[in-house]
């Protein structure tokens, strides 16, 4: 198994600095870290869930969402729990600030996930629900696990890593899906207990050094994210330091966990980002969350053909020729495509590994 740095260094007080993330927990002996599953134990610290799992499921690409990445194909996903951020509105609470370890019910090897997923025709491995930067060993050690037998790799995350942390997680992904929680410090500080610019940095690193397919989520929150200003600074903000061709999908927020005395997003509201959005001219923009066949459709920015219909997560036309050329104009489409679509569809499958 590989051998992996161990994110910490020992402060003046005896103490450890944690270092794999930006929160920098000091840890005494026996201490756990915000996250809950990165514990001090003597002079290292150590992932208290490496090997566990809280369940693992079969589902479409698109559901991570990655509409650009392998499209209609099945994707093995899983996660652990714990989480180094504290999202008021987090959607997977019960497993990220879980404190009961006896939820993870499911212990199983990287070699074993690998396998299972060849089994199972999946073309990718996900790391998600929780962040994986916090099993950062059980990811990159299924990661490495993965490509051995020819299955990519996805890391569904918040982005919120350390420098020194980063290049060694996501040389060992494919793609990653970013959850660009909104455009401000306070944001990031009120509803999260985080900080913006880690993000930023995680994004300007992975579309600029390495070849990881990267795509965008912001879950809109009524009041909280959702004003044009804040819109249109983080769309321009993408399209000046990223680039026009890094999908961006707006979902829409459900009323949980800590927040669950805000209303839902309005759909208005999110057609409204979406304009925004293309006004600043990034390519591909979805909306996610709602029953909305048009604006969850991809269509050449060229020429403005409809390339992917889908309903739901089901792929119900396909317009894109080879590695990913529009049907009708013969333009380059930014993505991972090979050729023929997956049929995986809208279905669920539960399993065991």
């Amino acid at each position: 198994m590989t051998r992996h740095p161990h994110f910490s260094e020992t402060l003046d007080d005896g103490r450890l600095l944690c270092t794999l993330c930006p929160r920098a927990c000091k840890l005494a002996e026996g201490q756990r870290g915000l996250c809950f599953v990165r514990q001090r134990q003597g002079q290292t610290i150590d992932l208290t869930t490496n090997g566990r799992s809280s369940g693992f499921v079969i589902d479409p690409i698109e559901k991570k969402p990655l509409n650009h990445f392998l499209p209609g194909t099945p994707v093995l996903s899983f996660g652990t729990a714990g989480c180094n951020l504290s999202c008021k509105f987090c959607q997977n609470w019960d497993m990220s600030k879980s404190r009961e370890m006896d939820i993870l019910q499911s212990p199983a090897t990287p070699d074993a996930i690998a396998q299972a997923a060849n089994d199972h025709g999946c073309r990718s491995v996900a790391f998600t629900y929780n962040d994986p930067i916090i099993f950062y060993e059980y990811a990159v050690n299924t990661a490495i696990a993965c490509h051995q037998v020819g299955i990519k790799t996805v890391a569904v995350t918040a982005g919120y890593i350390s420098d020194q942390a980063r290049p060694g997680f996501f040389e060992h992904m494919d793609a990653a899906n970013i959850d660009l929680k909104g455009f401000s410090e306070r944001f990031y500080h009120d509803l999260c207990a985080g900080s913006l610019q880690p993000v930023l940095d995680t994004l300007e690193y992975l579309v600029h050094e390495t070849r990881v397919w990267v795509e965008i989520t912001t879950l809109l929150i009524p009041g909280e994210n959702d004003s044009t200003a804040e819109i249109e600074a983080m769309t321009s903000w993408i399209t000046n330091k990223l680039g026009t061709s890094v999908p961006l999908h707006f979902s829409a927020f459900h009323p949980d966990h800590r927040l669950t005395q805000l209303p839902p997003t309005s759909h208005h509201s999110l057609k409204q980002a979406r304009q925004i959005a293309l006004s600043n001219g990034i390519e591909h923009v979805y909306l996610g969350n709602v029953h909305d066949i048009k604006n969850s459709a991809t269509y050449c920015p060229q020429c403005d053909k409809l390339l992917i219909a889908r309903t739901g997560y089901s792929l119900s036309e396909w317009h894109i020729e080879g590695q990913g050329v529009c049907e009708y104009c013969g333009s380059g489409i930014s993505g991972v495509f090979e050729g023929q679509p997956g049929d995986w569809g809208n279905r669920y499958q539960r399993i065991k590994v």
